[in-house]
């Protein structure tokens, strides 16, 4: 499945998060991200840049992609690193928009 192709929509509250053998599934599509099941299940992913200017610049490429799917993820940005983190707030847990924003993700020009 090429989760680039896909579009993220909206998830509306009483939609459960996706089973943890679904997520174990998925998780294979999306290569360099991890699964945290401790409290809110979501996946995370941190990305290392030759300085600031470059983080920052990926940053903006994130916040343009998160703007056209309408899904956003967590950022933190520590000098040259970016760490994202993605879950889907109305369902409290992972959906099948997470998986799709982290592949995109995947998908950006780091440099």
């Amino acid at each position: 499945m090429d989760l680039t192709k896909k579009h993220c929509v909206p998830c509306e509250g009483g939609t459960p998060p996706l089973s943890n053998e679904k997520e174990d599934e998925m998780l294979k599509l999306i290569q360099g991200w991890m699964l945290v099941r401790k409290g809110t299940h979501k996946i995370t992913r941190q990305f290392k840049f030759k300085d600031f200017k470059k983080a920052m610049e990926f940053v903006n490429k994130i916040a343009a992609l998160a703007e056209n799917e309408g899904h956003h993820p967590d950022i933190k940005i520590v000098y040259n690193k970016v760490q994202l983190g993605l879950f889907t707030h109305s369902v409290g847990g992972l959906s099948e928009n997470d998986f799709i924003m982290a592949s995109k993700i995947n998908e950006l020009p780091e440099s």
